[in-house]
C-alpha cells in the first residue's frame, strides 16, 4: 500500500490524502491510543513492528504513523474530559512538535498560546495538534488544540523523509482550556495499564528506532534485488557473483539483526515489567533509548554499506537506494535519537548526577 504512493508523496512533499485516509482506516493512527476511547492500544511490540514494516515500504508513510501514533499516547495522560472531547470515536489525527517554540500567557480558564513550530510531521493530515510553549510558572506545557485553528506555513524542502509533510504550524492568540494541556516532564498517566507506564519520550524515540529499522531493511532488499541484475561496468561477472559483495551483504545482514533484536529484547523486558505493575526504572529507560539510538544510528551504517555497494546505480532517481540514503540520514538528525543520548546514557551507567527528564 504504501509503496505505491511513494513518488506521489515524493513529489507532494506530504502523504497523499488517500493513503492517509488508508492508514487512518486501518487504526495505524491511534496505536497508542486507550481501547476505551475507541484506539488501538496495542502491545508496543506490535505497534513498532507495525511502522518498521510500513517503513520498509516507504519511510515517509512509516514515519507519519510513528508520529500520529505515539503522539496519540498523550490520551492517557490528559484529563479524561479532554480526551473524551479529542479521541473518543477514535476519529483523531494528532501530531505536534514538543520542542517548546511557543509562548502560552494564563488566562481565564486556560492561555493565550501564540507560536511557530517547525518539523510538523503529518500536519497536513492531522485534526489535532500537541505543540509545547514556555510558560510563566513551571515547565513547559503541551497544549492540544484543533489543526484547523492552525496555519501551516509551507516549509518543508528538504532532503529526507520528504514526503512526510513535516512543515511548521503557527497561532497567534489562540484561547486553550488548562484541560486540554499538560507538562511532559514528569507526567503522571491516567490510564493504568502498561502502555502508559512508558516514558512519553521514550515511545517518540522507539519509534524513530523502528522507523530507522524498516528503512534498512527496505535498503539491504533493494541491494540483493540490484545485486542479482546488475553487471557492474567493466566486469564479466554480476554484482551478486562478486566474493566482496558476499562479505558485505553478510555483515549487513547481522548488523541488521544484532540492531534489531537489542531494540526488541529492550522494549521487551520493559514491557514485562508494565505488565507487572511496575513503574519503569531509571536503568530501563535509559536502555529504551540507548536502543533506539544504536538502532537508527547503525541502520544508517547498513544503508551506507548498502547505499556503496549499489555504486554508480545508487544516484540515480530511479533507485530506491538514494530515497533511503536521504530518509535515513535524515531520521538520524531527530534529536530523540541524537549523539547525545550517549552521553547521558553514560553516566546513567556510571551513576552519576544527570539531568533525567528527557528520558
Amino acid at each position: 500500500m504504501a509503496a505505491s504512493f511513494a513518488d506521489a508523496a515524493e513529489q507532494q512533499r506530504r502523504l497523499p490524502a488517500e493513503l492517509a485516509s488508508q492508514l487512518k482506516e486501518a487504526g495505524l493512527f491511534t496505536t497508542c491510543v486507550p481501547a476505551s476511547l475507541g484506539g488501538l492500544e496495542a502491545p508496543l511490540a506490535e505497534t513498532l513492528e507495525a511502522i518498521e514494516t510500513i517503513a520498509r515500504a516507504d519511510a515517509a508513510a512509516g514515519w507519519c504513523v510513528m508520529i500520529q501514533g505515539t503522539s496519540g499516547a498523550i490520551s492517557g495522560y490528559v484529563e479524561r474530559d479532554a480526551a473524551e472531547e479529542i479521541w473518543r470515536g477514535g476519529d483523531a489525527v494528532t501530531g505536534g512538535a514538543y520542542a517548546p517554540s511557543g509562548k502560552a500567557e494564563s488566562a481565564p480558564g486556560g492561555y493565550r498560546l501564540s507560536g511557530r513550530w517547525s518539523f510538523v510531521s503529518g500536519c497536513t493530515h492531522c485534526t489535532w495538534l500537541l505543540n509545547s510553549a514556555v510558560v510563566e510558572e513551571g515547565p513547559p506545557r503541551t497544549m492540544l488544540f484543533p489543526a484547523a485553528e492552525a496555519t501551516i506555513l509551507d516549509t518543508w524542502n528538504v532532503s529526507g523523509l520528504v514526503g512526510t509533510g513535516s512543515n511548521d504550524v503557527e497561532v497567534t492568540d489562540l484561547f486553550v482550556p488548562q484541560a486540554r494541556t499538560l507538562s511532559l516532564i514528569g507526567a503522571s498517566a491516567v490510564e493504568d495499564r502498561p502502555l502508559y507506564r512508558f516514558p512519553l519520550f521514550g515511545l517518540l524515540a522507539l519509534g524513530i528506532g523502528a522507523v530507522a529499522l524498516g528503512i534498512a531493511r527496505g535498503a539491504v532488499d533493494d541491494l540483493l534485488e540490484l545485486a542479482g541484475a546488475k553487471t557492474p561496468t567493466l566486469s564479466r561477472r554480476k554484482l551478486a557473483e562478486r566474493p566482496h559483495v558476499h562479505h558485505q551483504v553478510a555483515l549487513a545482514e547481522a548488523h541488521l539483526g544484532s540492531l534489531r533484536a537489542f531494540l526488541y529484547e529492550a522494549v521487551g523486558s520493559a514491557w514485562q515489567a508494565a505488565e507487572r505493575g511496575d513503574e519503569l526504572s531509571l536503568e530501563a529507560r535509559a536502555r529504551l533509548r540507548l536502543a533506539s539510538t544504536y538502532a537508527t544510528g547503525g541502520c544508517a551504517q547498513v544503508v551506507d554499506q548498502a547505499y556503496n555497494l549499489g555504486g554508480g546505480t545508487s544516484i540515480y532517481r530511479s533507485s530506491l537506494l538514494q530515497r533511503r540514503f536521504r530518509d535515513i540520514h535524515a531520521a538520524t538528525q531527530h534529536m530523540m535519537v541524537g549523539q547525545p543520548i550517549y552521553e547521558l546514557v553514560g553516566r546513567v551507567l556510571l551513576g552519576l548526577e544527570t539531568d533525567t527528564s528527557q528520558l
